[in-house]
């Protein structure tokens, strides 16, 4: 009789802890700004249980529908990927926002085709090291044209500019690449011939050397480019153990700028306190516990990979994520995975949190 297919409940109880935490404290951070900017506090509310309600869909459509399938769609969803990324840097298809050209406009609704491309590169990734494992070790036949693809695909992003998203992608491939038994001498060789480029990439750019000198000495200017970054410390510091309580925080009115995307953690800290953040952390925790897990456990190679690469993904977010809003690492636009507003990139972790939920099912027990 077959085994019954059952998807880990742990690594689903916290995807929807986190999900449902991330739509209660949206509203909360939201509510006033949005009622002051469009009459509307229910606005980004609405919006993010939209997004929540067709992630939700997708994580459960992907929970069906058997992972294995996606490893010969690796190269194809990779390619999408790198013509959305060219379009978005089209005028015709995108608009700038801010100076940047990130999102392209479906209608009413817009979508980041970087958040698409960064499941797509791991699927790649996942499929590319399950079939040529083993001549990993080789830098020309096994190395270089994983890392090829994805230094395409990092340098579209970049051009939007994107430098946060363009690390992930490398960081991430990086990572894969070294579980999956790439030589660590290639893996320094890359990374030392890339710093150059990465410190000319900042250079080029003041508003990115402002956010050096920033994270270095935010006090330096205090009501200029470090105006965010002690915004959020006092956020963080006004919760003390049990928070303020939902709804309650002072730094959301108009002090905290992010205050529903970037930067909700503090808010997260402020309004539930040192006791909530350390909830939400610990869900996290599990998360990423349970999703390395369902990787050791897979029954095959492609699956293994993939829900390592998934893992990683979340992972990298989440630590770049709390390192800035903490002052540990220098401002970058990374939302906090399922709890930051924002539709394509809750879309994309749902249907990523789906596809590792359908591996669980097929894991050795």
């Amino acid at each position: 009789m077959p085994r019954k297919l059952q998807p880990d409940m742990w690594l689903l109880a916290a995807a929807v802890l986190l999900l449902s935490i991330g739509v209660v404290m949206v509203y909360s951070a939201s509510a006033i700004v949005a009622a002051d900017r469009f009459g509307d506090p229910h606005l980004f509310l609405r919006k993010q249980l939209f997004w929540a309600l067709l992630g939700a869909g997708c994580l459960l459509l992907s929970l069906r529908l058997d992972y294995r399938r996606l490893e010969g769609l690796g190269a194809p969803l990779l390619v999408i990927a790198g013509v959305l990324l060219v379009l978005v840097l089209v005028p015709p298809f995108a608009s700038p926002i801010n100076g940047t050209r990130r999102w392209l406009r479906l209608g009413p609704v817009s979508f980041q085709p970087a958040e698409m491309a960064k499941l797509a590169l791991v699927i790649y990734l996942a499929a590319f090291i399950a079939r040529r494992r083993d001549e990993l070790a080789d830098f020309r036949r096994g190395f270089l044209p994983p890392l090829l693809v994805a230094g395409g695909l990092a340098a579209l992003v970049l051009a939007q500019p994107d430098l946060g998203n363009c690390l992930t992608l490398v960081a991430v491939s990086f990572a894969l690449l070294f579980l999956a038994g790439s030589r660590p001498r290639h893996l320094l060789v890359v990374m030392g011939a890339a710093l150059p480029v990465l410190a000319l990439v900042i250079w080029l750019a003041p508003y990115r050397m402002r956010r050096i000198t920033t994270f270095l000495d935010p006090w330096s200017d205090p009501r200029g480019s470090g105006f965010q970054i002690i915004q959020s410390w006092l956020a963080l510091g006004g919760g003390g153990p049990l928070g303020r309580g939902i709804g309650e925080s002072k730094q959301k009115l108009f002090y905290l700028p992010e205050a529903h995307t970037d930067f909700i953690f503090a808010i997260i800290g402020e309004e539930l306190g040192f006791a909530g953040a350390l909830a939400v952390l610990s869900l996290f925790v599990v998360l990423v516990w349970r999703g390395l897990r369902v990787g050791l456990r897979a029954p095959d190679a492609f699956g293994a990979y993939l829900a390592l690469g998934i893992t990683l993904l979340v992972a990298t977010q989440t630590l770049v994520n709390l390192g800035v809003v903490t002052g540990l690492l220098p401002t970058k636009g990374l939302p906090l995975p399922f709890i930051s507003f924002g539709g394509s990139a809750l879309l994309v972790t749902m249907l990523s949190t789906g596809v590792l939920l359908n591996i669980s099912q097929h894991g050795h027990v």
